[in-house]
């Protein structure tokens, strides 16, 4: 983004926070093509009514009255598409290395700012909806209701508040001693809901960022994945678990577990399972292929840990393509922040193009980015199409997605629930 964009989108967030304040205007959005998700002909020359937060009227020009007051945005030779929506984001990552040595004695002052700048360019990248899927001290619950009051800038947030991990499994550090056994990890569950989170996480088997447990390994026991899966649905939440093992995966989805994060060595027997039940898939796919090669560089991975990533880089892959020729759920996320760079794009659009690299056609990736996680999170009926009645959650792209995936490199407006976040055209 040039400076001038950046000047402008930055004074169209001032503008667009204080008429939401003032609950004044209503904005039309005229010319531009409504992507259909259902995948019928997109509806060319429309206007987008949006009435405060929300969409009131989706139509052909000259179908849609607006009101003489509406503040009117021409979106001629734009494609519309909904706000899109990562599933896997870490607002606070810390990776080993470089990364890891930086942000040692980090105060809790210091992580809240950094999720919060976090969150402002992930809005900038068009991502208006994202899941952080286990966190750190909580920061990202109070980034969201902060945001939830307007005090802050960011995309909506459904939050797992912190993973549970079991001693010496993903993501623990040696000598200390975490959550064990199924009394402990559902005491640890009702803790994060208690504090707020909609989802808990569980991580069942080795991960890349953890140099011990293999990453195919089912480090947790059917007892415990079944409490957690257990107690959590009782009140209501749902369950994430961060997996590269078929044998770990098998036993979560027995359990009905909601989520599969990565699925780095998913056989077809269990993901035909996962099909059959309806468990979702979140892939994380761009993190162990080329593209993020330059990230791990940049901030500077050591060896076991890119050994790791490069060990299981294509049997992810392969999992990914049958995941996909067998029709299971599967909701983008990224394991990244989504607006970071890869390959010429942001981690959430590399994502998106991998998923047709993989065997999904474009309509399939864009609702995997969109639809597809708000039926997951079950908030369908809120976000992710545009529909009358919905979030104003928007996003314009120079080309026609459904053509090509990569027309979403092309985001140059953002609009989540009736306020301009980003407008590249604005003078």
């Amino acid at each position: 983004m040039t400076t001038r964009h950046l000047l402008s989108a930055l004074l169209l967030v001032t503008q667009g926070v204080l008429a939401s304040a003032a609950g004044a205007a209503v904005t039309a959005l005229v010319g531009g093509t409504v992507v259909d998700l259902d995948g019928g002909p997109a509806l060319e020359d429309a206007v987008v009514l949006v009435d405060g937060e929300r969409i009131s009227a989706i139509g052909p020009r000259g179908s849609v009255a607006i009101p003489d007051d509406a503040a009117r945005i021409d979106t001629s030779g734009k494609w519309l598409v909904p706000g899109l929506m990562n599933m896997h984001v870490h607002l606070g990552l810390v990776l080993p290395g470089k990364m890891a040595a930086e942000l040692a004695g980090e105060t809790d002052a210091a992580l809240a700012l950094r999720m919060a700048a976090a969150a402002r360019e992930i809005l900038q990248a068009g991502v208006t909806t994202i899941r952080t899927p286990g966190d750190t001290r909580h920061a990202d619950l109070a980034l969201d209701r902060s945001i939830r009051k307007g005090e802050s800038h960011g995309p909506r947030i459904h939050s797992a508040g912190e993973a549970l991990v079991i001693t010496a499994g993903h993501g623990s550090e040696p000598g200390v001693l975490y959550a064990d056994g199924p009394d402990e990890l559902v005491k640890a569950a009702r803790h994060q809901i208690s504090l707020g989170a909609s989802w808990v996480k569980i991580l069942i088997s080795g991960g890349i960022a953890t140099d011990g447990g293999a990453i195919a390994e089912a480090l947790m026991t059917p007892q415990e994945i079944n409490a957690v899966v257990d107690a959590a649905h009782r009140f209501g939440v749902k369950v994430a678990a961060h997996s590269g093992s078929s044998a770990a995966t098998s036993v979560a989805v027995e359990a009905g577990i909601d989520s599969i994060e990565h699925g780095y060595t998913l056989d077809r027997q269990v993901l035909r399972k996962m099909h059959k039940a309806g468990t979702w898939l979140v892939p994380t796919i761009v993190v162990s292929q080329p593209a993020t090669a330059p990230f791990f560089e940049r901030i500077g991975s050591p060896q076991w840990y890119l050994d790791r990533r490069d060990s299981v880089g294509k049997l992810h892959w392969e999992a990914l393509k049958t995941a996909i020729a067998e029709d299971v759920n599967i909701a983008l996320g990224t394991d990244q922040l989504p607006h970071e760079p890869n390959d010429g794009t942001t981690a959430t659009v590399r994502e998106a193009e991998y998923y047709v690299e993989a065997g999904m056609s474009p309509l399939e990736a864009l609702r995997a980015a969109t639809i597809e996680p708000a039926r997951m999170l079950g908030a369908d009926g809120e976000v992710g199409s545009l529909e009358a009645g919905k979030y104003a959650d928007i996003v314009a792209v120079s080309a026609d997605p459904l053509a090509d995936i990569g027309a979403l490199r092309t985001i140059d407006f953002v609009m989540k629930g009736g306020t301009v976040y980003r407008d590249d055209d604005a003078s």
